[in-house]
C-alpha cells in the first residue's frame, strides 16, 4: 500500500506519520511539505521523527514538495510519476486559526487547497480510500447540551462562530464533486487537546486557552457544561486503525462521547492545587466577557457585575504590566469559551462498533502528565494566533 499524506507538520498529521511509519502493510508514504527549499523540506520532515526519538526510515518516508494553495501543485502532483501508484489520500493539512484577522488564509488552505489535492486525487488509477480529516465541530452553534450524530452534517443551513469550521463543512461537500461515494472516508475529530503520553506535546494548540483560563481564574463557561475532548495519540490511533478496519461506515466521530466527556470544573480540578499562588478558579456567565473586555479597556461601567469581583480585577492588575496584553487574550479566547458553552457530545458508537480502541481516556484524567507543560506556553502568541 502506498499513501500520500498532507499536513506531517502539524499537530495532528505528525501523530498519523509516525503511526503509519510503523505499519508493515504500508511500503511507501509520500508527505506533501511545505519548504522554502529541499534542505529545509528534509529538516522539516527529519524533525516530525526528531522530537519523540522515532525511528525515520528514509526509504519508506519521502518528502513530496508542495504548497496547497500554490496554483501549480496540481499539475505538479500529476507529473510526479512516483506518485501514480497512491493507493490512499490522507488529507490531513488545514488552517485551524479561530482568529478573524486569518480568515482569506483559512478559506484559501481549507477550500483552494482541498481542491488543489482532489483534482490531483481524481487522476489517480490505483486509489482505492481518500480520508478526509475534518471536524465534528461541523454541526455548527445551533445545536446545544445534546448528543450530535454523524448523519447530522454537514448542514449548509449550519451557523458557525468561527471560518475554519464553515470551511471544514463545505469540505466535505467538495468531496463528492470529484470522487466517488465508495472511495470517500470522512473522520471527524472533536476538540483535540493534549495528549496521554508523559512527554512533550508535539503541539500546544488548544492548550493554549486551557493556559489562559488558568491564568485569569475568572473564566466565562458554565463550570458544569459538558466538553467532548479526545487527546491527540488516540485521535490518530484511530485514523490509523480505521484505515484498515473492516468499516460499517464512510463518516465517524473520532470523539469522546457520553462516557469520556468532561467538565470546565473537572479539568480545572485536575490541577488547580497545582498553581495554588492564584486565585481559585470561579466561573461567570459567558456574556460576562464583554464586560472584561470593557475592563481591559478602562471602560467598565461602575454598575457592571464584573466589579463584584474585585480580587480577579486587583490580580489582572497585578500580573498584566499593561491591560493591552489581557484585551489580546480575551480576543483570542472568547469563541473557544463559545464553543465550549454549547455543551456538545459527539456520538462515537461507529468507532467503538468497527475498532478495538475502546473510549478514550477523560481529559480531566491525561491533564494531570501535562501540568508542567502549561507554564512552558506563551499565552500571548497563542492569542494572536489560537
Amino acid at each position: 500500500m502506498n499513501i500520500f499524506l498532507t499536513g506531517v507538520t502539524g499537530f495532528l498529521g505528525g501523530e498519523i506519520l509516525i503511526n503509519l511509519s510503523k505499519r508493515n502493510e504500508i511500503d511507501k508514504i509520500y508527505c506533501l511539505i511545505r519548504a522554502k527549499d529541499e534542505e529545509e523540506m528534509t529538516l522539516r520532515l527529519h524533525k516530525i521523527f526528531a522530537i519523540h526519538n522515532d525511528y525515520f526510515n528514509d526509504k519508506k518516508v519521502i518528502p513530496v514538495f508542495g504548497n496547497l494553495t500554490d496554483p501549480f501543485l496540481t499539475k505538479n502532483l500529476i507529473e510526479n510519476k512516483n506518485l501514480n501508484n497512491i493507493n490512499v489520500v490522507i488529507h490531513s493539512a488545514a488552517n485551524t486559526s479561530f482568529s478573524p484577522i486569518y480568515n482569506e488564509l483559512v478559506e484559501k488552505v481549507n477550500i483552494t487547497g482541498l481542491k488543489n489535492i482532489l483534482q490531483w486525487t481524481k487522476t489517480l488509477k490505483q486509489l482505492q480510500t481518500f480520508i478526509y480529516i475534518g471536524t465534528a465541530t461541523i454541526c455548527g452553534e445551533g445545536i446545544c447540551n445534546r448528543i450530535v450524530y454523524e448523519d447530522e452534517s454537514p448542514d449548509l443551513n449550519s451557523k458557525h462562530f468561527v471560518k475554519y469550521t464553515y470551511t471544514k463543512m463545505l469540505g466535505e461537500f467538495l468531496l463528492r464533486d470529484y470522487l466517488p461515494d465508495e472511495k470517500i472516508l470522512v473522520l471527524r475529530p472533536s476538540i483535540i487537546m493534549g495528549d496521554t503520553r508523559p512527554w512533550v506535546p508535539r503541539s500546544y494548540v488548544i492548550l493554549w486557552a486551557l493556559a489562559t483560563a488558568n491564568l485569569m481564574r475568572l473564566v466565562p463557561v458554565d463550570a458544569d457544561v459538558k466538553m467532548d475532548i479526545v487527546p491527540v495519540d488516540y485521535t490518530a490511533n484511530a485514523i490509523t486503525e480505521l484505515l484498515f478496519a473492516k468499516r460499517n461506515y464512510s463518516t465517524y466521530h473520532i470523539s469522546a462521547g457520553t462516557k469520556s466527556s468532561t467538565t470546565p470544573l473537572e479539568i480545572t480540578s485536575a490541577f488547580e492545587a497545582a498553581f495554588n499562588d492564584r486565585p481559585p478558579f470561579k466561573f461567570v456567565d459567558i456574556g460576562m466577557i464583554s464586560q472584561m473586555k470593557n475592563w481591559a479597556k478602562g471602560r467598565l461601567n461602575p454598575q457592571s457585575q464584573l466589579n463584584k469581583y474585585t480580587d480577579y480585577l486587583e490580580y489582572w492588575d497585578k500580573i498584566f504590566e499593561d491591560k493591552s496584553g489581557i484585551r489580546i487574550l480575551f480576543a483570542g479566547l472568547e469563541p473557544y469559551m463559545k464553543f465550549i458553552n454549547l455543551g456538545q457530545i459527539f456520538d462515537n458508537s461507529r468507532l467503538l462498533q468497527d475498532t478495538t480502541l475502546g473510549n478514550s481516556e477523560s481529559s480531566a484524567e491525561y491533564i494531570k502528565r501535562s501540568i508542567t507543560y502549561l507554564e512552558n506556553i506563551d499565552v500571548f502568541e497563542g492569542a494572536i494566533d489560537p
